[in-house]
């Protein structure tokens, strides 16, 4: 029996009218994903991986390099152009894009976790901390009062979220505390896969080591596949056991991320590595 747990082929998305010649007239070898005939955007284009259970995925690039776009039609805050992805689960075959609006709905509140590098996207401000996990946990058909406010009380002591925050409402958390909050609420349904989005992006470095090394525990303790975006190379050398690096909404190098990182084959990864150093 297979291990994987997400297969992505061909995954596009084109922002604008489109025309015949905007894939052939952007990528790496252009330096642009802007198509100089018709103006559209081709933020991504041909990415096709594999996931497999419990493994770390890093996706690595530039600004503008579709990294973050990837990740949100797997997510289905966006729609794409054209492309499959299919998400094994517990025996059943999910051909994502071509699930309706419910069953959509579903796979994300349930087997999806979602953590945004704005904690705005992820969270709601309206309600205290306890309340955002409350929210998932009501959507994946949690309702005993009880149970919803235990779960949710452990699952932020488990982020590191003192017990006695729990009412409090998380505009008046740090921005640390923001993203532990957006993780706890990701993991309440104990869901298989789990994206991250520039996670510690502009946080300080003592809270960044803090974050990543609860990224790591959790998932060596619940065996979560994981696709993390960033653009920072220490981040993917911690995390991510393969990589693939992006540039104008191409795949331009895959593989190990040690080999990656020691080894680059691409000038662009070439350059990545280089600037780090």
């Amino acid at each position: 029996m297979s291990n994987r747990i997400l297969e992505v082929c061909g995954l596009s998305r084109i922002y604008g009218s489109g025309c015949p010649l905007c894939v052939e007239s952007t990528g790496p070898e252009n330096d642009t994903n802007i198509c100089p005939h018709c103006g559209s955007v081709v933020a991504v284009h041909g990415v096709s991986f594999d996931l497999f259970r419990g493994e770390i995925l890093g996706i690595i690039g530039e600004s503008g390099s579709g990294k973050s776009s990837t990740v949100k039609m797997l997510y289905f805050d966006d729609t794409p152009t054209a492309g499959e992805a299919v998400f094994f689960d517990n025996g059943e075959r999910h051909e994502l894009f071509r699930q309706n609006a419910a069953q959509q709905r579903s796979l994300r509140n349930k087997r999806f976790g979602m953590v945004y590098q704005n904690p705005h996207l992820g969270l709601n401000f309206q309600v205290s901390a306890g309340g955002n996990i409350a929210e998932r946990l009501l959507m994946s058909d949690l309702a005993h009062y009880g149970e919803i406010r235990r779960r949710a009380q452990e699952l932020l002591l488990r982020t590191e979220v003192l017990p006695e925050r729990m009412d409090q409402n998380p505009k008046t958390f740090s921005g640390g505390m923001q993203q532990r909050v957006q993780i706890a609420k990701a993991l309440v349904t104990r869901p298989p896969l789990l994206f991250l989005d520039e996670v510690t992006t502009g946080l300080d470095l003592s809270v960044q080591a803090a974050i990543l090394d609860l990224i790591l525990e959790i998932q060596q303790e619940l065996n979560t596949a994981m696709i993390v975006v960033t653009h920072d190379l220490g981040v993917i050398r911690l995390l991510a056991g393969r990589t693939l690096v992006m540039k104008h909404g191409r795949v331009v190098e895959a593989g190990l991320t040690d080999q990656i990182l020691e080894d680059p084959q691409h000038a662009y990864t070439q350059r990545l590595v280089a600037s780090s150093l």
